[in-house]
């Protein structure tokens, strides 16, 4: 009966003395290293590159990015259906959301602003439930 108001007892959230971390001491000495380089960084470093190639006659140096999206383009435009679906959806990634408005018709841009000028009916079920008048 002495043992149960030991401090010593080991159990749940309790682990014997010997096997806590000593104050300062991580839980992961061997863990990732500081400055350790991940996926991403890798592959914009790597696509950043400059690389050379002949065109037109003459030599040009561009990054590998770059090379890439023209060699992308180039594939797609003579007819490779991967590459057309490739760039096409690239491009819906890149330009999907910007500058909507500019590509609307003048009479699609008058629906949209009186569909959003008109008020609103909205009701919480509670509400509803309350006063079944208003639906």
């Amino acid at each position: 009966m002495s043992n149960e108001n030991h401090d010593d007892s080991v159990g749940y959230k309790k682990p014997p003395n010997g096997r806590q971390f000593r104050p300062g001491q991580s839980g992961n000495p061997n863990g990732r290293p500081k400055g350790a380089r991940n996926f991403k960084s890798d592959l914009r470093d790597e696509l950043s590159e400059m690389t050379s190639f002949r065109e037109g006659g003459h030599e040009v140096s561009i990054s590998k990015q770059r090379a890439l999206i023209k060699r992308l383009v180039a594939s797609a435009i003579e007819g490779d259906a991967r590459s057309i679906a490739t760039l096409m959806s690239f491009c819906a990634c890149a330009f999907g959301d910007d500058n909507d408005d500019q590509q609307q018709a003048p009479e699609d841009h008058e629906i949209v602003d009186a569909f959003a000028h008109r008020p609103t009916k909205r009701c919480s079920k509670t509400a509803a439930a309350t006063n079944p008048s208003n639906e």
